[in-house]
């Protein structure tokens, strides 16, 4: 039932002259899927107050919750099509009334970022209306409508199928790539850095909040369900920055469909914030990443930074180094060029890396990991606290071409998460000596010593050489048959 609810939603905006692509799918279907989470939550609170004798204060005023706009009720639970909206007069309430008034509650709890009503505020302070048929609007409010999310069981599912909806919009193109990592590279980062509970969890490039739902997913089947550690899973261990307003809404809603009511994610420019100014108040237990690739910094955010570059995703890591607790852990995707690039800032950045953490594993991963860029990664995991002495590289190589078609999947990194505790050398593994580095570049490129070499190509000498001794065999092996026959 969901599956196709989710399928009739995209079919509907298809249609639709405002909407042109997955983007437009995801991020228009994601402000109507968090005001439908906001009304039943709401409810929910209603109902359990009035079950203690007391009177539930709703965050939104009555005729701006989803059961008087969208989706008002006749005595059979039908929707009252003599109440509900549709065609321009429901376009102008959503343009001229709605949106309006949400985007008040930013100022209103300025104060406290984390809040739900501070999260209404900036989900629609920027966000746009673009579904432009008031008729298209009603249908895809009245399969929306159809989605329960209170029950564990519907959680997950819906979970699932908005993760499809992101992997697709990566599949798109365009800039949705950005925000989705491959979940099988999460799972095994995860695995690797291990968060338990009671540790906080950072990611401050959060874009759909893929690690953190998958941290979450983690921690949860591992933990003991006592209501301490759930209030703790919940309100005290995940974190995130998101810069971008589509991406803050779609990471919102993603952690909110696997089972975070209010999600600690703050819709701000991280790398505007000067790192000198870190204090330990700010700095967490683990950190996971995929900060943005190939992205270009001002000169007044580079003054943020110890190490001047304009190379967004070296910012990014020297955010995360700094908000690294005292032996905190780090799993963090950059592209493979950071390990041998020439330029002083990024010669400073991998030594700075390697004074101040212990840099234990480099995953190389191949071209098509991710979907829609050809872009070589590696996966750095570092411990903060020592310096390195010793650094292990896998060299993932898979016997098929990742991509669409073939993309990455829990199985490829078996061996991976198999050997990491060991750090054997194999055919696919080695380890560097931080004294072999050398000095003055601290190249760290991920070049495989045990790599089988591949045999040398013959000389026309030697190509002529054998022909004449097969034509020699051949003649020889012919005389032998005349003379039996």
């Amino acid at each position: 039932m969901f599956e196709q609810a989710f399928k009739n939603i995209d079919d509907a905006l298809w249609k639709d002259s405002g909407c042109d692509s997955e983007l437009d799918y995801i991020g228009q279907s994601s402000w109507l899927l968090f005001l439908k989470y906001l009304n039943d939550l709401e409810l929910v609170k209603a109902d359990e107050a009035a079950l203690q004798g007391k009177e539930y204060a709703f965050i939104l005023a009555e005729k701006y919750r989803w059961t008087s706009w969208a989706a008002p009720k006749n005595e059979q639970g039908e929707i009252d099509y003599n109440k509900a909206q549709t065609g321009e007069d429901l376009v102008d309430f959503v343009d001229q009334k709605l949106f309006p008034y949400l985007r008040e509650f930013k100022q209103g709890h300025i104060e406290n970022p984390q809040s739900i009503e501070y999260k209404i505020g900036e989900i629609f302070s920027e966000l746009k209306n673009k579904i432009q048929s008031g008729y298209i609007m009603r249908d895809v409010i009245n399969h929306v409508d159809e989605l329960p999310f209170l029950a564990a069981e519907d959680k997950h599912e819906l979970s699932e199928l908005y993760e499809t909806k992101i992997k697709n919009m990566g599949n798109a193109g365009r800039n949705g790539g950005q925000y989705y990592t491959p979940r099988p590279l999460i799972r095994a980062m995860i695995e690797v850095v291990d968060p338990k509970i009671g540790e906080t969890v950072y990611d401050g490039a959060v874009g759909s909040a893929g690690f953190l739902c998958e941290a979450y997913e983690y921690m949860y089947e591992r933990m003991d369900k006592t209501t301490e550690n759930l209030k703790t899973l919940q309100e005290q261990t995940f974190y995130g920055k998101e810069k971008k307003n589509l991406a803050y809404i779609i990471g919102i809603m993603n952690m909110i469909l696997h089972g975070i009511e209010a999600p600690n994610i703050i819709h701000t420019n991280t790398l505007a914030e000067d790192i000198r100014s870190i204090q330990e108040k700010d700095r967490y237990n683990v950190i996971l990443a995929n900060p943005p690739f190939g992205g270009k910094e001002r000169k007044e955010v580079q003054e943020n930074f110890d190490i001047k570059t304009s190379e967004t995703a070296f910012l990014f890591l020297q955010h995360f180094i700094k908000s690294l607790k005292a032996g905190g852990r780090a799993a963090i995707v950059i592209k493979n060029t950071f390990l041998s690039n020439t330029d002083n800032a990024s010669i400073s950045l991998r030594q700075y890396l390697l004074e101040k953490c212990n840099l234990h594993t480099v995953l190389d991963m191949p071209g098509g990991t991710f979907l829609g860029a050809g872009v070589k990664t590696v996966v750095l995991f570092f411990d903060k606290g020592e310096p390195t002495k010793n650094i292990w590289y896998y060299q993932f190589s898979p016997e098929r071409n990742l991509g669409k078609t073939n993309p990455l999947n829990d199985e490829d990194l078996k061996e991976f998460k198999e050997l990491i505790g060991d750090k054997p050398e194999t055919e696919h593994s080695w380890n560097l000596k931080v004294a072999d580095i050398p000095e003055d570049t601290c190249d760290l490129s991920a070049k495989n010593p045990n790599t089988p070499e591949e045999a040398p190509l013959r000389s026309p000498e030697e190509i002529l050489t054998e022909m004449e001794a097969l034509d020699e065999e051949t003649q020889s092996l012919m005389q032998s048959i005349r003379e039996l026959i």
